[in-house]
């Protein structure tokens, strides 16, 4: 067995009943040569998702699931966590094989999503971590968009996230080198991992569709409350890391931070909300970077100015149309 790469899966879960199957048997299903260590960890579900881990549990167990690998070891618990950040790292801690990857319980695997990282990682000894491609989709599971995902570049996840992390797969001992995933954060730990394992190690971009990135008005990639907390997060790691809070940064958690502050009428007017934004973006941006960086400048491009007039699902998703469904 120690010859064929084992692959330890881990999927958080939380009421996420209605998308938790789809999950499951995405991992489940993935053929090739390889073993498959998956773990999910529910943090006391009070929905179905109990009732579908069980189900999945019994019929690998006995044997009435067609396991299309090497084996598949699947594992789960049911217990409150403090959140997204300790129950994946609850899964790691007892996680058996040599390459890591977590899929929250509302994304899915593409087919040969695993054996293409088990081969990438074979043929490239040197690299500590993988990511591929992803396409977003709604409630109902139909694409709308895909992640704009680009060549490593440590200094451009500064400002632009390259990495989609449900496609992105990286090596146990990388992982534990830089401290693993900082259980203090909520939102940015992917992000936060990806910055200390690239300034150490080799990271790698392939580029194919590995995954499905699963928005809704649960997720907390697009949810109202969250949303100025998360870019608030991703901001504080990139002044941290990078000593530069890039305008881009700065002006979507002032936007997020006024269009719940303002008053209505005022959040509803697109003209208004944008020259509060970009007023307070400015000022903000001079404070924290203690004057006009350079870099700034070179931000200011007519992409970047194109999104202001654009959703925040239209600039993700890249579609007009795109809905949370």
């Amino acid at each position: 067995m120690s010859h064929f790469v084992t692959l330890s899966i881990i999927t958080p879960s939380y009421n996420q009943g209605q998308f938790l199957a789809d999950t499951i048997e995405s991992v489940l299903y993935q053929e090739g040569n390889f073993f498959i260590d998956y773990i999910i960890v529910d943090g006391g579900s009070t929905d179905n998702s109990l009732a579908i881990i069980k189900h999945y549990d019994a019929l690998l167990q006995a044997g009435e699931w067609p396991v299309a690998c090497r084996g598949i070891n699947y594992r789960w618990v049911s217990e409150k966590d403090a959140g997204q950040t300790d129950a994946i790292m609850k899964g790691f801690s007892q996680a058996r094989g040599g390459i890591f990857a977590w899929l929250n319980s509302d994304d899915t695997y593409l087919p040969h999503a695993l054996q293409t990282a088990a081969g990438f990682f074979v043929d490239h000894p040197e690299a500590a971590l993988l990511y591929g491609d992803a396409y977003y989709c709604d409630t109902a599971g139909a694409v709308i968009g895909q992640y704009r995902t680009d060549d490593f570049d440590l200094d451009k996840l500064a400002y632009f996230n390259i990495i989609c992390q449900p496609s992105t797969f990286f090596r146990r001992e990388a992982f534990e080198q830089v401290g693993a995933l900082d259980r203090a954060l909520t939102f940015a730990m992917d992000f936060d991992l990806w910055i200390r394992i690239g300034r150490r190690f080799p990271c790698r971009h392939l580029p194919q569709f590995l995954s499905t990135y699963r928005l809704h008005d649960s997720s907390k990639t697009v949810r109202e409350e969250t949303l100025f907390e998360n870019s608030e997060e991703a901001l504080r790691l990139t002044l941290k890391y990078f000593d530069w809070a890039p305008l881009t940064r700065v002006y979507n958690s002032c936007n997020f931070y006024l269009r719940a502050r303002l008053p209505a009428i005022l959040a509803r007017s697109k003209p208004a909300l944008m020259v509060a934004t970009l007023l307070f973006s400015v000022l903000r941006s001079l404070r924290l970077n203690h004057g006009v960086r350079r870099k700034d400048l070179a931000l200011l491009n007519r992409e970047n100015f194109s999104k202001l007039f654009k959703s925040r699902l239209e600039i993700m998703t890249g579609n007009k149309a795109a809905e949370k469904g």
